[in-house]
């Protein structure tokens, strides 16, 4: 099997540098529409998961137009709590803030999510997506979220992993894997990154 991890479209907030996170349900700016009709339609997708974030459901609108959109909560980005709308120019002096990047952005977000618990979310998220695909005998699986849902699940996934923050996606872009089990566990293996939409 096929994985596809794809981000979004751009937003207002993404223009911006800003924190858009879970609880920003933020749509596309008409550059985003514009760059995501810009990077092909892919009619022959059947079945997307995707988050259920506005952004999230106008872009595989726009890719996969013939297909059947499936929500998975666990697949929402992260909540950046009191960062949320906020760009890091903004907090330069904010202690709070400071202290967090510090830290590698890792712990607790001050009023929002834990980055392991953030994980552990979109990591379950995919496994749901992934059984579902393999029940129904699919040869690919496309989830389209978030750059931090798709940085979780190639964290937790992929062999060999990288790091965490090396498997940022740009907006409309993403990750091709291939899916192995070794001892009952799924890996990605042989990734790619896409500058390009190929699927």
């Amino acid at each position: 099997m096929e994985v596809y991890l794809l981000r979004h479209g751009r937003t207002a907030g993404n223009r911006e540098r800003r924190y858009i996170g879970g609880r920003t349900d933020e749509p596309l700016c008409e550059e985003g529409i514009l760059a995501a009709e810009a990077s092909g339609k892919f009619p022959d997708i059947k079945t997307v998961y995707i988050s259920p974030m506005t952004r999230a459901r106008q872009t595989a609108q726009i890719l996969f137009p013939e297909a059947e959109l499936k929500v998975l909560e666990g697949l929402r980005e992260m909540d950046f709590g009191v960062f949320e709308g906020r760009s890091p120019d903004e907090m330069e002096n904010d202690p709070v803030y400071r202290e967090w990047v510090d830290n590698m952005c890792s712990g607790l977000c001050p009023g929002g999510e834990d980055l392991d618990d953030f994980k552990d979310r979109a990591a379950a998220a995919f496994l749901t997506a992934l059984e579902e695909a393999r029940a129904e005998g699919a040869d690919r699986l496309v989830i389209l979220a978030h750059g931090g849902t798709i940085m979780s699940v190639m964290n937790r996934f992929a062999y060999p992993d990288m790091g965490y923050y090396a498997w940022y996606a740009e907006n409309c872009r993403g990750w091709r894997a291939s899916l192995d089990i070794n001892d009952g566990k799924p890996l990605l293996v042989g990734y790619e990154y896409l500058d390009e939409l190929k699927l």
